[in-house]
């Protein structure tokens, strides 16, 4: 006779761990690195601090894993992005890609954990070599696989910048002559 307990399936480590990268995505997202607890992420999480640590060896680490996290979804994005593209030219890729990633920044929480990991990779240099390492990783796989120039890929790149501010700060849905400068010609959901 099975009993409630032996039909439990217990979740396993990798389970939780991403479980716990979910929920620290929202937390960081929400006050940053500096103004984010490892107790935030284990209360939001509904774990204790000590499963926290036992999954990752400190805050840095969680945080740049989180980070790591977001690059993975970011790339992936990308992927679905290209392989809907209708046509093979860099410019039917590239502006795929794009529209696919500006489905993903309207979770506001990925996007706001983006622009706190910029923020500070610029004082802490565990975290700038993993958002360095993450830019790395996207900017090869947008070349490869879009086959543009370097100043398309710029280009690419400094459109999803722009798209961070015009998102974070709602400028896409303000009329006055500023915000329609910065927004025109951008994609939001």
């Amino acid at each position: 006779m099975t009993t409630p307990a032996s039909r439990r399936q217990l979740s396993t480590a990798d389970q939780r761990r991403k479980t716990v990268l979910d929920t620290a995505v929202r937390t960081f997202a929400d006050r940053g690195y500096f103004g984010t607890t490892t107790t935030d992420v284990a209360q939001r999480a509904g774990i204790s601090q000590a499963y926290v640590y036992r999954l990752f060896s400190d805050k840095e680490a969680l945080f740049t894993a989180v980070v790591e996290h977001c690059f993975a979804l970011v790339r992936d994005s990308f992927s679905d992005g290209a392989a809907a593209a209708k046509g093979s030219s860099a410019e039917a890729v590239l502006d795929a890609m794009g529209d696919a990633y500006a489905k993903l920044i309207a979770d506001r929480d990925l996007l706001l954990l983006q622009m706190h990991a910029q923020c500070a990779a610029a004082s802490e240099p565990a975290i700038r070599e993993v958002v360095q390492a993450g830019y790395a990783r996207l900017v090869e796989y947008v070349r490869g696989v879009s086959g543009g120039t370097e100043a398309d890929i710029q280009r690419f790149f400094s459109v999803g910048m722009l798209c961070h501010l015009v998102v974070s700060v709602d400028a896409h849905q303000l009329d006055t002559p500023w915000a329609r400068t910065l927004s025109a010609g951008l994609r939001h959901y």
